[in-house]
């Protein structure tokens, strides 16, 4: 992972926590791929996507989640909860845009976003 990529997931997991949410595990792998950050909050799972960029010259970060990339997140997810997790649990997939063109990072966090 880029120094950006891994600055980023810090940051993002620092903001869900001030949020409310329990995380539940940082860069989960299996044979799949992998999911940035895993975490609870009230009945929910939740699946998240972390992206962060220096500029907007590639647009912005959270275009980069592409249809590809949620249809693997969504086969992740169900191994996650397969091998992990009492099904009882509503589950979402979520995305955390993390900008730093300024000296304060601008982070957006779209909930539900596919």
């Amino acid at each position: 992972m880029s120094f950006l990529g891994n600055k980023g997931e810090k940051l993002a997991c620092r903001y869900l926590k001030r949020k409310g949410y329990n995380i539940l595990q940082c860069n989960y792998r299996c044979k799949i791929g992998e999911i940035d950050i895993i975490a609870q909050k009230n009945e929910y799972l939740i699946f998240i996507e972390v992206k962060t960029r220096s500029s907007r010259e590639f647009g912005e970060p959270f275009e980069a989640v592409t249809i590809y990339k949620q249809e693997r997140l969504r086969r992740l997810a169900e191994s996650y909860i397969v091998n992990n997790q009492d099904d009882k649990l509503n589950y979402r997939f979520d995305v955390i845009s993390i900008l730093f063109e300024d000296k304060k990072p601008a982070i957006e966090h779209i909930e539900n976003a596919f």
